[in-house]
This record gives structure tokens, C-alpha cells and sequence, in this order.
């Protein structure tokens, strides 16, 4: 914490260092289910958090066996993704409910609402999941759900299965590269954490990037 700047939160490892799991936890849950949570690295956070995997794990609980500390690791924190993304769910569901009784103005028209409802109708249990792989969309999906009122049932289901999904992938992504890249080629990861977090939040916000550029210009 002496070396602590504003871009210290942008970085996995000064959670990792600093909070352990019970930070890790709270992260993924503040990024799936609260507004402000946007800016939090959780796809780079979790391939790191895979890589120290055991090491963190190990700090709280006595589990000697590699397996079942992946396993309660990624039940813990599929948890908390779970978890944020319901609370995310319930606030746009409360919001919505005044919105639809808003009168259209500058930044608000009841034609983008409805636009809304009518994606999520076709659309809804695809975006739910995928959101999980694409940041920023991720922390404002399950908010637009409970606005447009998405049903409970199909949400609660897409929203388990694609926390499960996108928190193994990449704790389990970060822990076996490590182990083969160890193993295979002598290359440590953990010397070169920040151009690994550089590549993953490359990769995992280009699309959004460019979805939004594109819709731009065909709006023009």
C-alpha cells in the first residue's frame, strides 16, 4: 500500500496482494451488480486469481488437495457473480417500474424502453450470458433485464450459468497456462503480469469497442 496510486485499482495483483479472496469476492460482485463497479478489472483479475490460485486459498482455508481448491475457489466467486448480478436485476426492476411512467425528454424516451423490452423478449437469455465475457456491458446487463423486466425464471437460469462459465474459464484459463507454460517452456507468468493483463483487456474489450464504434457510424 506504500506505493499506492489511482491506477493501482486497475491492476489485478494490488487486489490480490492486498485483499486475497475475500477482495476478489467482493470485486466480482461489485462489477456484476453495482453501478460503479464498471471500471473493476474482473476478466484480468480472475486469470490472475487463477494463476495464485492455490496461494490464496491456502491463506484461509486448509485444503491440501489442488482440485478442491479450484473448485471452491471458482464456488465462491461463481457465487458472488450470481449474487451481484440478482442485485443488479432488482434495482433495474425497481427503477423500471418509475420509468415507465416518465415522460419522454432529452435523455430519456419511452421508444428506447420498449426497443429494450422487445430485445430482451427475443434476445434476452443470449445477452444475459454473454455479457458475462464483455466489460462494462456486464455490470449494465442485468440492470437493463430488471428494467425492461425480464422473466425471473429464465434470468436466475442464464445468470448461474453464465457466472459459472465465465468465472472457471478464467481461473481455470490462468491456473493451467501457468502450470503448461511452467512446465513445457520454463516461462512464468507471474514475471509478466502486466503484459498479460494488457492482452486480456485487449482482447475482451475490443468487441465492445467496436460495436459501439460501428453502430456510431451507421447511425451517421
Amino acid at each position: 500500500m506504500e506505493n499506492f496510486n489511482w491506477l493501482s485499482l486497475l491492476q489485478p495483483q494490488f487486489y490480490i496482494e492486498n485483499g486475497g479472496l475475500w477482495l476478489i469476492i467482493f470485486i466480482v460482485f461489485a462489477e456484476t451488480g453495482l453501478f460503479a463497479g464498471f471500471f473493476l478489472p474482473g476478466d484480468s483479475l480472475l486469470f490472475v486469481t487463477g494463476i495464485y490460485a492455490i496461494d490464496i486459498i491456502k491463506v484461509y482455508f486448509p485444503i491440501e488437495n489442488p482440485l478442491l481448491c479450484l473448485l471452491f475457489l471458482i464456488s465462491m466467486v461463481s457465487f458472488a457473480g450470481i449474487l451481484g448480478n440478482s442485485i443488479g436485476y432488482w434495482t433495474g426492476h425497481k427503477v423500471g417500474k418509475r420509468m415507465y411512467q416518465w415522460k419522454d425528454n432529452l435523455f430519456f424516451k419511452q421508444a428506447y424502453l420498449i426497443q429494450a423490452s422487445e430485445f430482451y423478449e427475443k434476445h434476452g437469455k443470449v445477452a444475459i450470458f454473454a455479457a458475462r465475457f464483455l466489460p462494462f456491458i456486464r455490470t449494465f446487463a442485468p440492470i437493463v433485464a430488471g428494467i425492461v423486466n425480464m422473466d425471473k425464471k429464465q434470468f436466475s437460469f442464464f445468470n448461474i450459468i453464465g457466472s459459472i462459465t465465465w468465472v472457471s474459464s478464467m481461473i481455470l484459463g490462468g491456473f493451467f497456462l501457468q502450470k503448461i507454460f511452467l512446465k513445457q517452456f520454463g516461462f512464468d507468468l507471474t514475471q509478466h503480469l502486466e503484459i498479460i493483463v494488457i492482452g486480456i483487456v485487449a482482447v475482451t474489450t475490443f468487441p465492445v469497442l467496436f460495436k459501439f464504434f460501428t453502430s456510431k457510424k451507421q447511425e451517421k
